[in-house]
């Protein structure tokens, strides 16, 4: 099988975010491959241990994204790909990627495609659905199980606090939800492994495509910290009296009431 996983190069889930001239502060901060991004690698690997096939982790970025490439490559991937975006998109946005992500996967005749859920950092789970959209392959989202018989998948995913089960053919695009599986840790033999591995890096040139075709269709108008949270209340005294105070504080404090 054809194999291909879309990863994302994110903040640290244990990182603590900090402002700077209207954008997120990078300096010194620690970058990991997003977590459900782990999920459709560990999934990858194992749909083709059972059927076969090849693996390509692809990333869109800069060049700092190829030590988390490499991780994926010591989890078991066969091969990586970075589209280094730096010299050529100042903002791009979910339309970007996407777009990206499609021109150079065209041609590939990728029978299987998987992606995180969602990624930490933005939280839209637009990327997928819309590298799907374009290539005009089904998609199915959040799902926490895949079997392939042949060309027939069936697939369950998360709707609303229950499961679905879908049936459907390759070649396919999913993206993987908590509960998939459990992502290996990077083996020091894969470590030593990924070294070799091929890891090609192209430009928007090598995808014959330029700064317009990629143009953000969002615009970010501001970035800040929510506010802090003050301190929580304890009331005490009589219980008659802890409610009289706290419906009087909803009202004239919280304003929810």
């Amino acid at each position: 099988m054809n194999i291909y996983v879309l990863m994302k190069r994110t903040f640290d889930t244990e990182e603590k975010i900090t402002i700077s001239g209207g954008s997120i502060n990078e300096d010194g901060a620690e970058f990991i491959i997003n977590p459900y991004d782990e999920y459709a690698i560990e999934e990858a690997i194992q749909v083709r241990d059972a059927n076969g096939g090849e693996v390509t982790v692809i990333s869109v970025g800069n060049e700092e994204a190829e030590k988390q490439l490499r991780t994926a490559l010591a989890m078991g991937a066969d091969k990586a790909v970075l589209i280094n975006t730096e010299d050529d998109v100042e903002n791009g946005d979910q339309f970007t990627t996407a777009k990206i992500l499609a021109e150079y996967l065209k041609d590939k005749e990728a029978d299987l495609i998987l992606a995180g859920n969602v990624a930490i950092d933005g939280g839209s789970g637009q990327v997928g659905p819309r590298v799907a959209d374009v290539l005009d392959i089904p998609y199915v989202t959040t799902i926490t199980k895949l079997e392939i018989n042949g060309e027939t998948v069936t697939v369950t995913r998360d709707v609303e606090g229950d499961s679905e089960v879908i049936e459907t053919s390759l070649p396919l695009l999913v993206t993987a939800q908590q509960g998939l599986n459990e992502p290996r840790y990077p083996s020091l033999p894969g470590i030593m492994k990924a070294k070799k591995k091929p890891l090609d890096e192209l430009e928007l040139d090598d995808l014959d495509l330029d700064e317009d075709d990629v143009e953000a269709k969002t615009k970010t108008l501001e970035v800040y910290l929510p506010p802090q949270k003050a301190a929580g209340r304890v009331l005490e005294g009589e219980l008659g009296d802890q409610v009289k105070e706290l419906v009087n504080l909803l009202h004239s404090e919280a304003k929810v009431v």
